[in-house]
This record gives structure tokens, sequence and C-alpha cells, in this order.
């Protein structure tokens, strides 16, 4: 009993360390850019739309791998954009209800959760072909290493463009904001930057 808990325990890990590190969607796959480069300016959008991502990620791939024996697979896909879209329904209700400001601001990138590449990728390769807990673990690793990578870029770009975290002045009123961060060229930049500065802590060996 001991053998086997010690490799659930193991291939648990497992699949929690590849979904933050080892096959991280941004940094090693370069996925999902379109919320890290639309989002990103102010960090409280940004702890929103990871939160959503997240709750999204995990819930699906327990959903789709829940009823992988009871769906065809020729609709599948169809399937899985369902279960998808269901829950990014009630991320947005949910956005809407209780920070109305941040659901204005995201405008129409909380419903592209529903096509993020990342979710679908995580609910076709691993969720449809294993049991739900491992299935939620994975989803719930993919939907943190993405809201890693996020966080980060808000972080400087609201800190070096606006001076502020969250909405409160952190630098003082001599600082000379980096206007560039607030745009997109600085989204381009600083996700440029993060890639190579996450990948440059890889092994050389598995930075291709």
């Amino acid at each position: 009993m001991s053998t086997i808990k010690a490799i659930r325990k193991n291939v648990t890990l497992s699949t929690i360390r590849r979904g933050i590190w080892d096959e991280n969607p941004v940094f090693r796959q370069v996925l999902g850019i379109c919320s890290a480069l639309a989002v990103t300016n102010l960090l409280a959008n940004t702890l929103v739309m990871s939160a959503g991502l997240f709750f999204t990620a995990a819930m699906s791939s327990f959903t789709v791998s829940l009823l992988r024996k009871y769906t065809p697979r020729d609709v599948r896909i169809m399937a899985q954009v369902l279960i998808i879209a269901s829950y990014v329904i009630c991320v947005d209700l949910a956005i809407k209800a209780y920070y109305p400001e941040i659901s204005a601001t995201l405008g129409p990138y909380v419903g592209l959760i529903i096509t993020n590449c990342i979710i679908m990728g995580r609910c076709e390769a691993f969720a449809y072909h294993n049991p739900p807990i491992p299935a939620l673990l994975d989803g719930a690793a993919a939907g943190v290493g993405y809201s890693v990578v996020l966080l980060f870029i808000a972080f400087w770009r609201e800190l070096l463009g606006f001076g502020t975290l969250l909405g409160h002045q952190v630098l003082g009123d001599g600082f000379a904001r980096w206007t560039i961060m607030v745009m997109p060229p600085g989204a381009f930049f600083m996700l440029g930057l993060t890639v190579w500065l996450f990948r440059s802590l890889l092994p050389p060996e598995r930075r291709d």
C-alpha cells in the first residue's frame, strides 16, 4: 500500500510540476498570448482574469474527464467547447455581478477564454484520456502556470507604466512613468522579456 501511495504522490507532483513549470503554456509553448498582451496593463484586471481562467481550466478538465466514456469520439471537440463555454459563462456572470468595473474593462476577453488553446489543449490531450482527479490537477496546474506568467507581466507593466500596484501609489510623484508599458508595444516587450527570463532558468538541454 505504501508503494502505491508513493507512486500516486509522485504522479500527482509530476502532473502539477508539468503544468506549472515543465510545460508552462506561455514560456515553454508560447500559447494563449492574447490574454497576456490584452489584460496585463493592470494587476487587478489580471488577478480577476487569472482566477476565471484557473477555475475554467480546472473544472473543464474535470468535467471532460467525467464524461469521457459517454462522449462519442467524433463529437468530443464540440462537447469540450460546450463544457468550456458553460464555465466561462458562469465566470463572466460572476465578474459582472461582483466586479462590474473590471468586467467593463476586460470587455470581450473573458469570453475569449472559450477559445483559449491552453484549456482546449489540456482537455483534449490529458482530460479526455485520464481519470477525473488527475485531470482536475492537470487543468489546475495549467491554470496556475498561465496565471503566474500573466501576473508577473502585469506587476511590472502597472508598476512601471503607472507607478502603482492594485491602484495604490508605490513609486513617488517624481517617478517618470514608462508610458510604453501600458501600450501594446509594452505588452510585447514584457512578454518577450518574460519568456527569455523564465527559459534562461532552465537547464541548457531543456531550452529547445
